[in-house]
């Protein structure tokens, strides 16, 4: 009995020894705690700025060069190879045209005073004054209209300060006259209601 006890106690001593060393391992093992890595990697934040290109246009607005006897609106007044216009007042028709054996210009209308009818005359006289290649401007002696287009309506207005140039002669208007001028022989007339003058 002696022996069972004995080797119970050898036993339970064995049994602590090598419970006590296994524990002892497990408590006496070193901790290893995670270092952080030498090579940390930090992301430096990017910042892309695109810049649009600038681009500069300059518009300069068309230039028209035009001779300096013609008109913007020469177009309008042409009709079979003469020139017919009203003037602003609206008192007179106007025209620079060319006849089969002259070209002239000439205006009809109402003017005051008017020069004593000569004995040739046997139609109209003093409804229109004129100027022709040659002579000086003249009241004319005439059986009918001569300046005027004879279109279904009435020829364009030559606006006041506005020349139109044609065919040797040049006609200019203002509120309330017209004059028109031989180019090379400078010589012509103005004419108004209630004025008129040849030169």
């Amino acid at each position: 009995m002696v022996r069972v006890r004995v080797g119970f106690v050898l036993l339970s001593v064995g049994s602590v020894l090598l419970l006590a060393g296994c524990g002892g391992e497990a408590d006496s093992a070193p901790t290893v705690a995670a270092q952080p890595s030498s090579a940390t990697t930090t992301a430096v934040p990017t910042t892309t700025t695109t810049v649009a290109p600038v681009v500069t246009t300059t518009t300069e607005p068309p230039t028209t060069t035009l001779p300096p006897t013609t008109t913007l609106t020469d177009v309008q007044f042409e009709r079979n190879e003469s020139y017919y216009f009203t003037t602003p007042d609206g008192n007179f028709q106007c025209g620079i045209i060319k006849l089969p054996t002259r070209i002239e210009a000439g205006c009809e209308g109402t003017t005051t005073p008017v020069p004593p009818r000569p004995e040739s005359c046997m139609v109209n006289w003093g409804n229109g004054i004129r100027v022709t290649d040659e002579g000086e401007g003249a009241f004319m002696c005439s059986g009918g209209e001569v300046y005027t287009s004879g279109g279904p309506d009435a020829d364009p207005v030559l606006a006041a300060g506005q020349p139109l140039s044609k065919l040797g002669f040049i006609c200019t208007t203002t509120a309330t006259d017209v004059s028109c001028v031989n180019d090379q022989t400078t010589h012509g007339f103005t004419v108004a209601a209630n004025s008129n003058e040849v030169f």
